[in-house]
């Protein structure tokens, strides 16, 4: 799906706006050439699945009323056709896992009616992976961790829940990931 079509879709348009909003309120002004990248990944990647892992929904309401530590798995992902990634930053979306029954052979969560109402209701998570300065990492996800759309992950990070938002998407503070196999 293009850009276009994506943003005349109200809600689309709307989550795309949000999501890259906060990833501009997080600009950094550093530059990539200036860290050193192997270091960064090493510090990052976690080399065991971090235990007690929520999904979004479950953390929504874990970070109700503060910022709290958190793990959290999901799917990279876009909102209806939205890109997941923000070029050049060490950001990404990500979305609500299908539950038991998607993980039948075959099974497609985007054509499943009960994945997608109950995917539909669970908040999208802004991962935002910063360096000791508290700013956001200026080398994009993908070259740093070697991640793609689709793909799940576990984080680990500070996550806050802002419910004045027309959309429901928790901002995630991440300091590690794990990429399932």
């Amino acid at each position: 799906m293009n850009l276009f079509h994506t943003l005349f879709r109200p809600k689309a348009a709307l989550a795309f706006a949000v999501f890259f909003g906060m990833q501009l309120s997080f600009y950094s002004n550093g530059n990539a050439a200036s860290i050193d990248i192997d270091n960064v990944r090493t510090s990052l990647m976690l080399k065991n699945e971090p235990a007690g892992a929520m999904t979004p929904t479950a953390a929504k309401a874990a970070v109700a009323k503060a910022p709290k530590q958190l793990v959290i798995a999901g799917r990279i992902a876009g909102s209806q056709g939205m890109d997941p990634f923000v070029k050049g930053k060490a950001s990404f979306a990500m979305l609500q896992l299908p539950d038991d029954h998607g993980s039948q052979p075959g099974h497609n969560a985007d054509d499943c009616p009960f994945c997608k109402k109950r995917l539909a209701n669970a908040p999208m998570v802004a991962v935002q992976f910063v360096g000791a300065d508290n700013k956001e990492l200026p080398i994009d996800a993908r070259d740093l961790f070697g991640v793609k759309d689709g793909e799940e992950v576990v984080i680990r990070g500070v996550a806050s829940f802002n419910a004045k938002l027309a959309l429901p998407i928790i901002q995630l503070q991440a300091d590690g990931i794990y990429i399932r196999k």
